[in-house]
């Protein structure tokens, strides 16, 4: 039996029945298809166990922000990325692209965008919306807006799909140029990424029921009790009686009782202990809640002190270094976006980023520093665009033909001026062009650093 195919060495053939059956490079082998039995709906259920045991979507997790604490450190994991210096990153981006991109970032509210964006890291995913706009020849979206996550699921081939009413059990598929997604850890098993607020759930849970029976436990041994001693023989009515008028003491401090009754009021002393098992149980949530939000657990608690205290007020760095890396990914998607569709694919966009001044200035300056040492020279530029110059705070040396040529003019050489400079003639024209590098070298370096010292001494 004939067979065609190819053959690959002088003692192996490759038919093309064989090639055929092999799968392409691109395409996946392992997939959730072939792993596990498939059914005929295309929606993959978030894995997050509390929504699982709960059998119920991320909605659960809004509710929790209506807890003081766990509000308050939403707050402030927003605020932190939120006092990020930020901006464009022009990298090797043509400049008329770049500044396409600045203009069109500036007419949008990216605060507003960005507190968006950091639901990502709260609910696992945040899908946004882009709203295109044409703008003369161009189309730039006029605004991000982010949209319910649980608006929106993923399928079984990670793809994200609207579930709208009138597309049934599968959904609506997302276009990928109307819908960016930030999300956090998201994984192939997980496309729904890791939401912070699961690690809140039941801490926030137990606090909210322990806080319940607290005021319970407080409420019947925080006040002295009041006991009334009745007759034996009085009947039910005549108890009923006296119990009611020690109900009214209780809340208005006055009671009438029968002549032949006595009242006795009694401390709820000893009870102190039983207290604190409700605090423990208190403190202990509102760490798990502190560590899972903030990073840390230093808390305003009595064991504390202010240097411990303050620190528990802010977001750990790289927590906030993780959520800004989140929200420039997201930008950067929408930027790619833009610049396909109006400029073509191949170009290179510029990079959105957020950063703390102070680290990058001084990384900055220590690499420019060693860059300069080794005979680089910067344009006055790039001094103003890193450093945020001004065009006045850059003086340029004079050069030093210039400054021989001036000198020469207003008065005589000295003696030894002219024995150098008769020296210096008479070397030979190699050396001479070498010592002209070397000094070219070392005045170039000097004012550099001059440059870098001033920049450093008005930042101090």
């Amino acid at each position: 039996m004939n067979k065609t195919g190819v053959w690959v060495s002088p003692t192996e053939f490759v038919s093309f029945a064989e090639t055929q059956r092999r799968p392409s490079l691109k395409q996946h082998i392992a997939t959730r298809g072939r792993a596990q039995p498939s059914d005929f709906s295309r929606h993959l259920p978030n894995p997050d166990p509390i929504l699982k045991a709960q059998g119920n979507d991320i909605a659960i997790y809004r509710d929790l922000r209506s807890s003081a604490l766990v509000g308050g450190n939403i707050r402030r994991r927003k605020a932190a990325v939120l006092s990020l210096e930020r901006g464009l990153q022009r990298e090797h981006t043509a400049r008329h692209v770049e500044r396409f991109i600045t203009d069109w970032l500036t007419d949008l509210d990216l605060d507003r965008i960005i507190r968006e964006l950091l639901d990502a890291p709260l609910f696992g995913y945040q899908p946004i919306e882009l709203l295109w706009q044409p703008v003369g020849r161009y189309w730039v979206p006029q605004d991000l807006l982010g949209k319910p996550a649980e608006w929106f699921f993923y399928d079984k081939d990670n793809a994200l799909r609207f579930r709208a009413k009138d597309a049934g059990p599968d959904g609506e598929p997302c276009d990928p140029q109307r819908f960016i997604v930030a999300r956090q850890d998201a994984t192939y098993a997980n496309p729904y990424g890791f939401p912070d607020l699961s690690m809140c759930f039941w801490p926030a849970t137990f606090m909210k029921g322990g806080l319940k029976f607290w005021v319970q436990f407080t409420e019947k041994y925080g006040s002295p009790w009041v006991i009334g001693q009745h007759p034996r023989g009085a009947t039910d009515s005549e108890t009923e009686l006296l119990l009611d008028s020690l109900e009214a003491m209780v809340q208005d401090a006055v009671a009438a009782i029968p002549d032949d009754a006595s009242v006795q009021i009694i401390e709820a002393a000893g009870k102190a202990g039983s207290a604190d098992v409700y605090r423990q149980l208190l403190e202990y949530c509102r760490s798990e809640i502190n560590v899972a939000m903030l990073g840390q657990n230093q808390t305003t608690e009595k064991d504390t002190n202010h240097a411990s205290a303050t620190a528990g007020a802010e977001v750990t760095q790289d927590i906030r270094d993780g959520d800004a890396a989140i929200v420039a990914t997201a930008l950067n998607a929408c930027i790619r976006h833009v610049v396909d569709l109006n400029f073509g694919p191949h170009v290179v966009a510029p990079r959105y980023a957020l950063w703390q001044q102070e680290e990058i200035d001084k990384s900055l300056a220590q690499r420019d520093k060693a860059l300069t040492e080794s005979g680089v020279r910067f344009t006055d530029a790039y001094w103003k665009r890193t450093y945020n110059l001004q065009d006045g705070d850059l003086q340029q040396a004079p050069i030093q033909g210039d400054k021989l040529a001036f000198a020469e003019t207003t008065q005589q050489r000295a003696p030894d001026q002219a024995a150098l400079d008769q020296a210096i003639d008479s070397l030979p024209s190699e050396p001479l062009k070498q010592l002209t590098e070397n000094l070219a070298n070392l005045m170039f370096m000097a004012d550099t650093w001059g440059r870098l010292s001033a920049t450093a001494d008005r930042e101090d």
